[in-house]
């Protein structure tokens, strides 16, 4: 599972990547999405706790849960599910997002979409 934890770290920075590409032929504009891409990149990290891993996303001063992921089967989730946040300490427990373990999932760097 570490495995497919570091595939969705890189997935959210890519995700980051993209949500403003820089402007071609602006050094500055271009300098400045380097420098922000490279400190959000950074500020990407997870805690394993006793049933999730907890996805941590740091922008300047600002600390954030991204989310979290189920780290053994059990009850209304399997081993992989993606949760979205309900606070610091808890994921919102209504309905998998997507699975790190069967892939195909999508998600932003704000977090696991919505329930559609």
């Amino acid at each position: 599972m570490q495995q497919q934890i570091e595939k969705l770290l890189e997935d959210i920075k890519k995700d980051y990547g993209c949500f403003d590409a820089p402007n071609r032929g602006d050094a500055l504009k271009d300098k400045v999405k380097t420098e922000m891409n490279k400190e959000f990149a950074e500020g990407l990290s997870y805690k394993e706790g006793k049933k999730y891993i907890k996805i941590i996303k740091k922008l300047g001063c600002n600390t954030m849960v991204w989310g979290f992921i189920v780290k053994e089967d059990g009850g209304k989730f399997r081993k992989g599910d993606i949760l979205k946040a309900a606070g610091w300490n808890a994921p919102a427990t209504n309905k998998a997002r997507g699975n790190i373990l069967d892939g195909g999932y999508t998600i932003r760097w704000t977090g696991p979409l919505y329930l559609n």
